[in-house]
């Protein structure tokens, strides 16, 4: 359990990327940023130009990145766009910044695609941003994300917890957070949760595991207990079937279950993802559960029960976030952090671009796309 003294919400794109920049470049000790990948693109570019100057004037930066996100991303990358980012982070390097590629400490976990994934920025200034955004431009102007703005306490919190996902935190740095903490303000209870799988694993990696994740373990606590409404987001909706379960069960009872995720075009490079996702959507409808697909993207992490509860975070719906990668999540039952995510919720209700999915859309798909989901949905595991 911690706390907070401030809360903001960051569901703006432009709100959210001001405000990571301004933290930048009013760094004066230390700056830690994780990110799952940075993209060769204004925002990535534009950011490690930023860290770049912020070492040359003094402050500490610190940059994790996580070693298979960064090669996931590379493959929509040209060598030339790969060799102008592989040049900046060495400029980084040689400005005498720590940086960072995670990877797990077993072959197969790597090969099968263990790594972090969560996003954390903290300064001496005492804030932290904390959510699902990485730097790319489909985080800032493409897909939808939710990242919050936080102090007190919890930066503290967030930025101890950096060393679990892989990083490195000079103890001075955390002295400092608790010089500037107001502790006495901090009124608004939270629960941080992060699990990394990769380090409870055996030789097999994730293949044959049955470990607990904390994560995952907390989210199906709460939704069994829903009464009224269970909303969540989730990049593409493709849980591990315990997850899965507890929600289907939750509509069955009576619970209105509302799942917003991406729709098959938001991801060109691969519909993959989707069919993992869509190999579900039988039962769910069946339970009465409404799936909304959004066009443009749907990459926040947010959980939302009785509207009186939140969880926000980068916890995607997906075996990968429960076996295999990092993940943390903020949780709340504070009026300050549920009220932002229900407006969210009314919002993408009334949004034109997310699309509700109804048995009779269902019905309507080609024979071509229904062989493709018999044959591959079985694989969800790995989409």
């Amino acid at each position: 359990m911690t706390s907070a003294s401030a809360l903001v919400p960051l569901w703006n794109r432009g709100a959210e990327w001001e405000r990571r920049l301004a933290m930048v470049r009013e760094a004066r000790s230390f700056l830690y940023l994780s990110t799952f990948y940075i993209e060769h693109d204004s925002y990535g570019l534009g950011m490690l130009a930023e860290l770049v100057a912020a070492q040359r004037r003094g402050v500490a930066v610190n940059l994790l990145i996580d070693g298979f996100g960064q090669r996931l991303g590379g493959v929509l990358m040209s060598s030339q766009q790969q060799a102008t980012l592989d040049a900046m982070l060495n400029d980084l390097l040689r400005a005498g910044a720590i940086v960072t590629t995670y990877h797990p400490a077993r072959r197969l976990q790597r090969w099968l695609g263990g790594g972090q994934h969560v996003k954390i920025q903290v300064s001496e200034a005492g804030e932290a941003i904390f959510g699902s955004s990485n730097l790319s431009r489909s985080s800032y102007q493409g897909w939808n994300e939710y990242s919050v703005a936080l102090r007190g306490p919890v930066v503290r919190a967030l930025l101890d917890s950096y060393r679990e996902i892989g990083g490195v935190v000079n103890e001075s740095h955390l002295r400092q957070l608790d010089e500037v903490a107001d502790p006495g303000a901090a009124d608004l209870v939270l629960d941080y949760w992060l699990c990394n799988p990769n380090t409870g694993q055996g030789m097999t990696g994730p293949l044959g595991w049955r470990g607990r994740n904390l994560v995952t373990d907390r989210l199906i606590e709460q939704i069994v207990t829903a009464q009224r409404s269970i909303d969540l987001t989730s990049f593409y909706f493709k849980p591990v079937e315990p997850l899965l379960a507890a929600l289907v069960a939750a509509a069955r009872r009576g619970v209105q279950v509302e799942v917003h995720h991406s729709h098959r075009e938001a991801l060109p490079a691969t519909d993959l993802a989707w069919l993992a996702a869509a190999a579900h959507y039988h039962r769910l409808l069946a339970a009465g559960v409404r799936i909304y697909e959004n066009r443009r993207g749907e990459h926040s992490k947010i959980v939302l029960i009785d509207d009186e509860w939140v969880a926000f975070g980068s916890y995607n719906f997906e075996h990968a976030a429960h076996d295999r990668l990092a993940e943390a999540m903020l949780a709340s039952r504070d009026v300050r952090a549920t009220q932002p995510a229900a407006e969210i919720f009314a919002e993408l209700r009334r949004n034109p671009d997310n699309m509700l999915v109804t048995p009779e859309v269902v019905a309507e798909w080609p024979a071509r796309l229904r062989a493709r989901l018999w044959l591959l949905g079985r694989f969800k595991r790995w989409m």
